[in-house]
């Protein structure tokens, strides 16, 4: 393909007047531009402290929905009236530095590409890029100080021109992905935290405390034995306090934390032979942010826990534990797994839509990954489009991909597990939609030592009736993420770069500027199964979905991969075929 136009694109450091934008005025798709359309407004100069980017691509994520359903009400956005102070979504990009301000000379060029983390930080407080800091809707804008010297300093990671647009923008949600495999849980004692031991007066075990002590500044002992008292005085840090408290009862926790932390909760609660699981249920309410709930007990607990599972996604509780008289025995990385097991059975809940996608992908794509992939998916286009593509990819890796679809069939999810693998469980269980009863669900089809991923985040509060004790019987992992960091794109763009990854397996549907709206729609109906990717230079493209592109524009559609997969040539045809050229 002559490809001088796209070279052209590429090197096109030309500023027109005006910009394309789509503005979030208010909760719901119609407050987002005026009138069903995009505005135009002067592209701007940038300051001394400013970069002038050109938006290449941008990745439609429900992340998206969940701002435009809810508008100023958005956890991010603090209360802000966006009828006064609009915002715009749009958190998946890749840009193209255009102009430089005179102070980031030589930090930034001209033609430069870069991606953003949009997760950023400012004196401790999120502002993220697409929600508190408007987003990448629009085709020219500038990024200043909020963006490039925020507490982590730059939250922007450079490119290497092999990558593509669409690729580019696919790294904050596969970094999201990935992120969810790396150890998010805080797996020690806090130091200079609030430490609350629990045990039981009718408990004859004698336990050991072998490290860990010495980091919490307060301790708080209820039920305690006098020989685990006199560890505990023994190796406490100097200065760290040591309260008894009297017996309390469950009724008497929630006044107890109040008092005791201000509401914040316990940074580290420890629970020695508990025998109900109401009880840990209810203790478990008191887990501070990013807590740890340690159960040490060699008996399994009457009846289920019920814990919240928003907030093991975004607060990262914890729930560590083990059998032996070993408190300290429950802590640290090597006990506590994040990764799918290798040469094990994983199992994906919801795997059909845009994110449950990418989980799958990566588990067929990594090297030392499971042997047996099962994903369950209730939409049937979803689970076609899931079918074909990954059917294909798993056999050239030589792995098992077993698509369920109880929509389709009589036969329970545990039962297909067991004509799979013979197997009545599952090494890990992905739950990649926000149901709670799915996640509960998932649970009890998990092996003692298998792990759950609370991936789909669902609201704080929601709690799902759990059988704790294979936490510490069996060394059960019970783990969630939200969001990504600056270095898990980075781990992203290596991958990539290396061949270990292909993000454009995601695209499902592409569109101009000019539908941006109707994307953010059909996210919201789920018309595509995966991601939909929109190129604010190339106003006039339809929305289109991939196999709809040969009757549209073949020259494109011949460079797609085999089931129409998006590809670099395809990226290239596109804006060969649709961007009219500088308009300066």
């Amino acid at each position: 393909m002559n490809n001088s136009k796209f070279q052209a694109y590429q090197n096109d450091l030309n500023v027109p007047e005006t910009t394309l934008a789509w503005n979030l005025y208010g909760a719901g798709t119609q407050n987002i531009g005026k009138d069903g359309k995009p505005e135009r407004f002067p592209v701007p100069q940038p300051g001394g402290d400013q970069l002038l980017v050109r938006v290449d691509a941008v990745g439609l994520c429900y992340s998206d929905v969940k701002l435009i359903r809810l508008g100023g009400d958005h956890p991010k956005l603090y209360g802000r009236d966006l009828a006064k102070e609009p915002t715009r979504v749009g958190h998946e990009v890749a840009l193209t530095v255009i102009k430089v301000g005179k102070d980031l000379a030589g930090k930034y060029r001209p033609g430069q590409r870069l991606a953003v983390q949009p997760d950023i930080y400012h004196n401790q407080r999120s502002t993220a890029y697409g929600y508190t800091i408007s987003g990448g809707l629009i085709q020219f804008h500038l990024i200043g100080p909020e963006v490039l010297d925020a507490d982590d300093g730059a939250y922007v990671i450079p490119l290497d021109e092999h990558v593509g647009y669409a690729e580019a923008a696919l790294t904050e949600p596969w970094a999201c992905v990935d992120a969810a495999y790396t150890q998010r849980r805080r797996l020690e004692p806090k130091e200079g935290g609030v430490m609350w031991i629990v045990g039981n007066a009718r408990d004859q075990r004698e336990y050991t405390f072998e490290a860990g002590l010495d980091a919490p500044a307060l301790i708080y002992l209820t039920e305690v034995s006098a020989g685990l008292e006199k560890i505990v005085r023994a190796n406490a840090a100097q200065g760290a306090r040591i309260v008894k408290t009297d017996t309390m009862t469950t009724a008497d926790f929630a006044d107890f934390s109040t008092k005791e932390t201000d509401g914040k909760g316990f940074d580290d609660i420890i629970l020695l032979a508990p025998q109900s699981g109401e009880l840990v249920g209810e203790i478990a309410k008191l887990i501070a942010f990013r807590g740890m709930l340690n159960i040490v007990s060699d008996r399994p607990l009457e009846g289920d826990a019920q814990i919240d599972a928003g907030r093991i996604h975004y607060h990262y509780t914890a729930y560590v534990g083990n059998k032996t008289t070993d408190i300290s025995a429950s802590y640290g990385e090597a006990r506590n797994r994040c990764e799918l097991r290798p040469g094990g059975c994983a199992l994906f809940v919801g795997a059909g839509g845009p994110m449950g996608q990418m989980h799958v992908q990566r588990a067929i794509e990594k090297k030392d990954g499971p042997a047996v992939i099962i994903a369950s998916e209730l939409k049937k286009e979803r689970a076609d489009v899931l079918l074909r593509a990954m059917e294909p990819l798993a056999k050239a890796k030589g792995k098992i991909f077993k698509l369920f679809n109880p929509s389709e069939t009589d036969q329970s999810l545990g039962e297909f597990i067991k004509d799979v693998t013979g197997e009545d469980l599952v090494d890990d269980a992905v739950i990649c939609v926000p149901v709670a009863q799915l996640m509960a669900e998932s649970a009890r089809l998990l092996k003692p030592d298998g792990m759950l991923v609370c991936f789909a985040g669902v609201p704080n509060g929601t709690y799902i009736d759990v059988d704790l004790s294979p936490v510490y019987l069996g060394n059960q992992q019970i783990t969630g993420t939200s969001g990504s960091s600056l270095l898990d794109q980075e781990v992203i763009l290596r991958k990539t770069l290396e061949g270990d990854l292909n993000p454009n397996r995601s695209v499902a549907a592409i569109g101009g500027m000019g539908v941006a709206q109707k994307g953010l729609e059909a996210l919201i109906n789920g018309t595509y199964a995966g991601k939909i990717i929109i190129f604010p230079q190339l106003n006039d493209l339809p929305l289109l979905g991939l196999e709809e592109l040969s009757s549209y524009y073949p020259r494109v559609a011949e460079k797609l991969g085999e089931n129409a997969l998006w590809t670099l040539a395809a990226e290239q045809a596109l804006i060969e075929e649709l961007w009219p050229g500088s308009a300066a």
